[in-house]
């Protein structure tokens, strides 16, 4: 191969018609690659050696065009190359492939620069060969010199990020994905820092430099630049909001601005807790432009991670990126689920339609009908939901418990795994409420703050059931609020154990071992009332929240949406999404937002119908809201 190039540089007669092999010469190397480490090393050493990279880069800076693409098709056979040994452990194939590409890069970025389609094309599949992979096998050696091989990479690439971020319009093309492949491998890397935490120090000054290599420095550097110039992103977008032309922004601009900041997050987590801090004041102190581009985004946009930011986004951004973790219910002819229901045996008819199919059968369109009615569409659904939620919560199922002090707000009854058919109902249950929240029905009922702690996965304490049990929540701020010697004295005699009253029968249940010979003191008392709490509302309703969680994550295509759903959710935002605004419906604002196709606002009929509903409004809360049910049936 080598003669061969020498001959195409010097123009010898020999080596016309003979170009085209060259690339062959490489995948014949590539194939005879062995399959041992050792000799792998050896195999990979010798093409360096041999300068027969060198020659390759020497064809591509010729001034034939026939031998330029020669060289460029000869180069390309280590870039993602089929031809490499299957058998190989990941190991080996990097030992194989990235020292090469590497040299490549060095060559080809001090001839012909970075903008050179070949030197891009070899940058990017370094990267893709760092994300892809596990390289931490790399860092064993020599951690500097490794950084010092990837830094480079993440400077050129923040360059260009920051040039196309400024530039009208903003283009970045595929500068973001390949950043964020080295990023990568510099978290990877930040596991061998000699303090034993995966970041490193905070430059403060420049006495401080003396313990930091040159390549913190530009990362540090890199990541400021970018927050600068992403902030002048979001303050050119600010400037349409303020005027209120925010019609103005381009999506693209904003997917390519949440990506860099997406990029920035992980940038800042290798600068301890002084870059996340950093980050997140950036962040607040951009919410409305970024509240803006989030409410324009796509699922394929990836914005899920400021998820976490909960003070940065408000409830409708927050509420338009959980709806998103749940797959697209687009009307399709090849993927719905169609139900015809019997109003009189609504709930186990329902049942069978809803509990009896695989998940994914119900990931697409739900076509919902009533025996003997001709309606259907979005008006009948949205009542099959309300009626089926209504009978969820109904006494005689016994499925749920209503709070005495707030009668829209249910938790799970206890007593109801006394049929274990009910098991399958919270299954079925969680199916329909993650249903619900994905056709963006609002059911009109809520959830109390004890079950959404539950759901959540996080603890219960004793000022979360003051809503759930009054009675309860009294009896125990009265224990520890009691006096030590009364309490101490045995007065109440109480022990660590629940007193269970259920269906006419009594049982006693120890609180924990040998609780029944445990008096609860006054070094004791938190420790009673935590367990009396846990037992109350978590362990005696352990199976139910199981059986309604496995349900509701069978609605996500992927779990790790399903647990992110109701982390990124407060009580209060859950219920408004769930049951709807507790606020009348203000007839008004109402009139302002209509839309009249066909009509007039000051015809007769319409100026009847609105003067009623305010006439309503005045009279009664319900009278507008009854308008819009029957509206919406008619109109489907």
């Amino acid at each position: 191969m080598l003669s061969m190039v020498h001959c195409l540089l010097n123009e010898q007669p020999s080596s016309r018609g003979r170009g085209f092999s060259i690339s062959s010469y490489v995948e014949e190397f590539l194939r005879k690659t062995p399959e041992a480490e050792p000799d792998i090393v050896g195999h990979l050493q010798a093409f360096i050696l041999s300068g027969a990279h060198v020659a390759l880069v020497k064809l591509y800076l010729s001034t034939s065009g026939r031998n330029r693409k020669r060289a460029f098709e000869a180069i390309r056979c280590f870039l993602n190359s089929p031809l490499l040994p299957k058998s190989s452990i990941p190991k080996s194939s990097w030992l194989l492939r990235l020292p090469i590409l590497l040299e490549f890069c060095k060559l080809l970025i001090g001839t012909i620069g970075e903008n050179d389609t070949l030197y891009i094309e070899c940058r990017s599949s370094i990267g893709s060969l760092l994300a892809s992979q596990d390289c931490r096998f790399l860092f064993d050696s020599n951690l500097r010199i490794l950084m010092f091989e990837i830094c480079p990479f993440v400077v050129e690439l923040a360059e260009e990020l920051i040039k196309g971020l400024s530039s009208q319009p903003m283009f970045v093309g595929s500068n973001v994905d390949d950043i964020s492949k080295f990023l990568r491998a510099v978290r990877l890397a930040m596991r061998d820092w000699p303090t034993g935490k995966d970041c490193i120090p905070k430059p403060m000054d420049n006495d401080s430099y003396f313990f930091c290599d040159c390549w913190i420095i530009s990362l540090h550097a890199i990541f400021f630049r970018l927050l600068t110039q992403v902030g002048k992103s979001l303050e050119w977008i600010n400037k349409f909001l303020v005027q209120k032309e925010d019609a103005r922004m381009k999506p693209m601009s904003g997917s390519i601005i949440l990506a860099v900041l997406h990029e920035c997050k992980r940038l800042a987590k290798i600068f301890s807790e002084d870059g996340s801090e950093c980050f997140h004041e950036f962040l607040h102190s951009h919410r409305d432009p970024l509240n803006a581009i989030i409410k324009k985004a796509e699922r394929r946009d990836g914005c899920f991670w400021i998820l976490k930011h909960k003070d940065v986004i408000d409830f409708e951004t927050r509420r338009k990126l959980v709806m998103m973790l749940f797959p697209d219910a687009t009307y399709s002819f090849e993927n719905f689920h169609e139900m015809l229901i019997n109003r009189s045996q609504l709930l186990s008819e329902s049942f069978g339609y809803i509990d009896q199919v695989e998940a994914q059968a119900l990931h697409g369109f739900l076509l919902i009908g009533f025996n003997n009615e001709v309606a259907s569409g979005p008006g009948v659904l949205r009542e099959w939901f309300c009626l089926l939620c209504q009978a969820f919560v109904n006494q005689e199922n016994v499925l749920f418990l209503r709070c005495p002090n707030d009668q829209r707000r249910f938790f799970p009854n206890p007593e109801s795994t006394n049929d274990p058919l009910n098991l399958k109902y919270f299954r079925f249950v969680g199916r329909v409420i993650a249903l619900a929240l994905r056709h963006g029905v609002q059911v009109g009922i809520t959830f109390d703050h004890v079950f959404f702690l539950q759901l959540a996965g996080k603890s219960v304490t004793l000022e979360d059931i003051q809503d759930a049990d009054p009675c309860l929540y009294m009896s125990c701020r009265k224990i520890l609020e009691m006096d030590e010697e009364t309490l101490d004295s045995d007065a109440l005699g109480l022990t660590f154990v629940r007193e269970i009253e259920s269906l006419g029968t009594h049982r006693t249940v120890e609180l924990c071992p040998g609780g029944m010979e445990i008096a609860v003191n006054s070094r004791n008392r938190k420790d009673y009332v935590s367990l009396l709490i846990k037992h109350c509302f978590t362990t005696s309703v352990a199976d139910q929240i199981h059986h309604f969680l496995l349900g509701f994550s069978e609605m996500f295509s992927d779990k790790k949406f399903f647990k992110l759903f109701f982390r990124s959710l407060d009580l209060e935002g859950f219920n408004q999404m769930l049951g709807g605004s507790e606020n009348a419906i203000d007839v008004i604002e109402w009139k302002a937002q209509t839309e009249y196709v066909g009509y007039s606002a000051k015809r007769s009929s319409n100026q009847m119908v609105l003067g009623d509903l305010e006439k309503d409004e005045q009279r009664t809360e319900e009278g507008p809201t009854l308008f819009l049910d029957i509206f919406e049936v008619l109109a489907s």
